[in-house]
């Protein structure tokens, strides 16, 4: 199960089907992110595109010797895109690749359209995600849910993306969710409505176990998101920003020109796949090895070019030598900038105390903490908000708790009323009365036994302590305790056997300490894969601009201004005769019940009129079949 091998397989089908000749690359802005992550310009170049572009671009040059292979989400924008540029080919021929299912009427529409014949092939490639890392995909949506529910776009978004990812991985799955999430089961009952309507598509060879989705919901653990990471791919998007493997540098003090923005792929980069999931002080003894081997390799400024072996050796060693130099030179610059974060927000201190509040269960020990830091000027806004989070969600319902006094310490530092929200908005997001689990203080006896354990060993790394809720689930669901109760199954289908292939979707969001979670049960347990995707890749910088947690945080902020004296007096204003008057106006239908309107049955009652009938069906425009007997439709059949 690896989703950027599938999304690859997928990229490199549509090119191999157009055949040889000079190519052009027809992407929306959806599938140009799916491509770009995982394959490189100089990768798609070899294999002789030439050229990439948007389908919603007005400046396209008309260039007929150029096949156009077009790879698009059946969006209906989209579908509207394509037909207006195959009523006006600028192209010799089309290929035309779905990422996901597309109805037949937009086919119908699209064959129409093709009056010049130049389309040769229309399918479905299921590669309609982010594959972010082998294990790890995305959609790249944010604010997913509205309340406590979905919203329709974007729930009918993560179906589609869900159900590509079983295609491409060529899975029919067995599904459960998350009891205590409505928008959980909303999504699995989606999915399986997809499964069942497409039945054709998911016939794929029975296994003696059947694969398993399971559903989670961010909201059950939302302490994940708000940690500082100390390994690579994770401490580079939370202090950096990962966006389709692309980082953004420009702010970085006395930066040059060509690091402005850099992009980290583990498939194209090796140092950055061998140190991906190491902690930050391995990757500095690293980094300074590949410092002394590319010092080793480069070519001394006196070494002279005598004879014509010398040179062929140079030319020959010049292309490793460039990359190595590109990557050490990205390598050193984004390591340098992490450490100056590091120093210059006391990450390592503020970690620490994130991580007690997250794993320990000293009231009195952290609230001290977190005022002593809340005092340290050089402390940022948010990691003073994240601190007073990470201590409300703790300490929500503790009988001694102090999130008052912490916020009027935030309110005295000058943290923005924006930021302020965020504390109360997180609680109602994940608080207790929301969760389905024992993210806090665990019930379950296996689990506290477990805990007590672990008090007594202690921990080898302060900083890496936590353990996110994912672990403990995944744990229970490999070892077929994962309660029914808490994670029904979708219908009357039960797994008897522990499950082999997982693939396991978080709505509101993943996190790259969940992915290394994934990344180390692979690892550690033969014969069980998983994948895990989410609606997008967390850090708290995404977190923060969640606009779920803003709306919430603004209805709850209100009843404290209606609560003061002065706008308790403003119902007075409201009970104006004035406004109470304006019923009257609307109640005016009176008027628009007039005789005429009434009668304007008679004028639908026209014979002329009720003889359109013989218009609408003209057997010319049904009888159009003949457009899909086209070449590109017989192909496919």
């Amino acid at each position: 199960m690896n989703v950027t091998l599938a999304v690859k397989q997928y990229i490199s089908k549509m090119i191999e089907n157009s055949g040889p000749g000079m190519k052009v690359l027809l992407m929306d802005k959806e599938t140009t992110s799916i491509v770009s992550v995982v394959y490189t310009q100089s990768e798609i170049l070899q294999k002789e595109v030439y050229l990439f572009e948007r389908i919603d671009s007005q400046n396209r040059d008309s260039m007929k010797h150029l096949k156009a292979i077009c790879f698009l989400r059946p969006s209906k924008e989209n579908v509207e895109h394509l037909i207006q540029e195959l009523r006006r080919p600028k192209y010799s021929v089309y290929f035309i690749y779905f990422s996901n299912v597309i109805s037949k009427s937009e086919i119908k529409a699209l064959a129409e359209a093709d009056e010049q014949e130049v389309v040769a092939e229309v399918q479905e490639f299921y590669g309609d995600f982010i594959a972010v890392n082998p294990h790890l995909f995305s959609l790249n949506l944010q604010g997913v849910t509205r309340g406590r529910g979905w919203e329709p776009a974007l729930l009918s978004r993560c179906t589609q993306g869900l159900t590509s990812v079983l295609l491409a991985l060529k899975k029919c799955p067995i599904i459960r969710y998350q009891l205590s999430s409505d928008a959980s089961r909303r999504l699995a009952e989606s999915v399986k409505q997809i499964i069942t309507k497409e039945y054709e598509l998911f016939d794929f060879r029975k296994t003696e176990v059947p694969p398993l989705l399971l559903i989670l919901d961010r909201s059950d653990d939302a302490i994940t998101p708000l940690l500082n990471q100390w390994t690579y791919q994770a401490m580079v998007h939370e202090l950096l920003g990962l966006n389709n493997n692309r980082i953004d540098l420009s702010r970085v003090p006395g930066i040059s020109k060509d690091l402005r923005e850099v992009v980290l792929s583990a498939e194209n980069d090796e140092f950055y796949a061998n140190n991906l999931y190491l902690n930050f002080g391995e990757i500095g003894t690293n980094i300074k090895n590949l410092m002394e081997d590319f010092q080793k390799k480069k070519p001394k400024g006196q070494q002279k070019l005598e004879s014509i072996s010398d040179m062929k050796a140079f030319v020959d060693n010049y292309p490793q030598f460039k990359k190595m130099s590109g990557t050490v030179s990205k390598h050193v610059t984004v390591v340098g900038e992490l450490s100056r974060l590091v120093a210059e927000r006391q990450l390592m201190e503020v970690s620490e105390v994130e991580q007690e509040l997250a794993c320990q269960n000293d009231h009195s020990s952290a609230q001290q903490s977190v005022r002593r830091l809340l005092q340290n000027p050089r402390l940022s806004e948010l990691d003073a908000v994240r601190l007073v989070m990470l201590y409300a969600l703790r300490y929500e319902r503790h009988s001694s708790s102090v999130l008052p006094s912490l916020m009027d310490e935030l309110s005295r530092r000058g943290v923005s009323e924006r930021h302020r929200r965020m504390v109360q908005a997180v609680v109602e997001y994940g608080g207790k009365r929301v969760r389905g689990s024992d993210l806090i203080t665990p019930t379950d006896a296996v689990a506290i036994t477990k805990q007590f354990f672990k008090g007594l060993k202690g921990v080898e790394n302060v900083y890496t302590q936590h353990q996110p809720l994912l672990h403990d689930t995944l744990d229970q669901l490999i070892k077929g305790r994962l309660k029914d109760s808490q994670f029904p199954y979708l219908g009357a289908s039960s797994l008897r056997d522990r499950p082999q292939d997982i693939l396991v979707f978080v709505i509101g969001g993943a996190t790259y300490e969940e992915a290394l979670t994934v990344y180390n049960l692979n690892r550690s347990t033969p014969g069980v894969r998983i994948v895990l995707g989410g609606s997008s890749i967390h850090n708290t910088k995404r977190w923060d601009c969640d606009p779920r947690a803003q709306t919430r945080a603004r209805a709850r902020a209100r009843p404290r201004t209606r609560a003061r004296p002065r706008t308790r007096a403003r119902p007075e204003t409201r009970a104006r005769p004035r406004t109470r008057a304006r019923p009257e106006t609307r109640a005016r239908p009176r008027t628009r019940a007039r005789p005429r309107t009434r009668a304007r049955p008679e004028t639908r009652a026209r014979p002329e009129t009720r003889a359109r009938p013989e218009t609408r069906a003209r057997p010319r425009t049904r009888a159009r079949p003949r457009t899909r007997a086209r070449p590109w439709d017989q192909g496919q059949a």
